[in-house]
């Protein structure tokens, strides 16, 4: 009982400790460096790569970059160009950092609320948390907009070859991970049939019904239609109806590794898709949520199959892959 006391005291005193650390700066920010190494802070008109975790203090998570596997680029403005800012805001945060840096910042909502004239957040009380880690710092120095921005962009495409390069080995390793047995199509689609259904498969024309559940391979939730799911996966979205989805085969633009795989299933299967991203949305990032060349997995079960009118033809060409442009903050 005593080595358990002296246990909770001394986490109970890591944890005084760690709040201590933060220091203050100008309009309420906190801030706690990890690593301050880089011998160049960023100045307006820099950009910044970087790895960054938002987070509230309810402790909800509101994005991260580690989900993508792709730097955030964030261009610092240069104080003639502000127009809203403060001391205090996003951009003191970031001219706080250069490459190597890392650190957590805590941005006051009650300051931010009174210099800007907007509401503080609902998802959040006293601050939003920011953790950050500085990949690359380019800077503008007496380059032209130009220059800078080829650089950038060499960069972030060296960091899409990068994730271009890792997909085979994420979908071997999730179908190792969870010890599956796929078969796959001449396209490089893989599933696996878990419980067999009954009857004729769907063709184009033919309406499944179906819930699903899409994830990628590190098990990170984007989309199902169960309501229990997305609120234990932390993917609930209120303007969602959560219910079973209707596709109809050749009519509903769904992306073509759904377009495929629903053929393969009867009423009643249930089945899970690891849909290469080829077969996904390829090199094209979906909001904050699927990275470029992500291969998707979709858990999906069919309610029911509605057939459509004999000889039908698809109506719409599946999403494809499009040009990348570089997010900015």
């Amino acid at each position: 009982m005593k080595k358990s006391i002296l246990v909770l005291t001394a986490v109970a005193g890591l944890a005084l400790a760690s709040c201590q650390n933060f220091k203050k700066g100008e309009g309420g920010l906190e801030y706690k460096f990890f690593e301050d190494k880089a011998s160049e802070k960023a100045v307006g008109g820099d950009v910044l790569a970087m790895d960054i975790v938002v987070k509230t203090d309810r402790d909800s998570l509101l994005a991260s970059t580690y989900d993508l596997g792709l730097p955030q680029i964030a261009p610092i403005v240069p104080d003639s160009l502000m127009q809203g800012g403060y001391p205090g805001d996003n951009n003191t945060i970031l001219k706080m950092l250069g490459e190597g840096d890392s650190a957590v910042f805590k941005l006051d909502l009650d300051t931010m609320a009174a210099r800007t004239g907007q509401p503080k957040p609902e998802f959040a009380d006293k601050y939003i948390q920011f953790t950050i880690k500085v990949k690359k710092h380019f800077k503008k120095g007496n380059l032209t907009d130009s220059a800078l921005f080829d650089q950038v962009n060499k960069y972030y495409m060296g960091e899409m070859e990068g994730l271009k390069k890792a997909e085979e080995s994420k979908i071997a390793g999730f179908v190792e991970k969870n010890k599956l047995q796929p078969k796959k199509t001449a396209s490089g689609l893989q599933y696996v049939i878990k419980e067999e259904g009954k009857g004729a498969n769907p063709v184009v024309g033919d309406t499944v019904v179906l819930n699903y559940t899409g994830k990628l391979t590190n098990g990170k939730v984007f989309d199902t239609s169960n309501l229990d799911i997305a609120k234990d996966e932390n993917s609930f979205h209120p303007m969602k109806q959560y219910e079973p989805l209707r596709v109809r085969i050749g009519h509903t633009p769904v992306i073509q590794g759904w377009t495929e795989g629903l053929q393969l299933l009867k009423k009643g299967s249930k089945a899970t898709f690891i849909i290469p991203s080829a077969l996904g949305y390829g090199e094209r990032q979906q909001s904050n949520l699927i990275p470029p060349y992500a291969p998707l997995v979709f858990d999906v079960e069919i309610m029911d199959i509605i057939a459509g009118p004999k000889g039908d033809t698809p109506q719409v060409t599946p999403p494809t892959g499009a040009p990348t442009q570089i997010p900015v903050n």
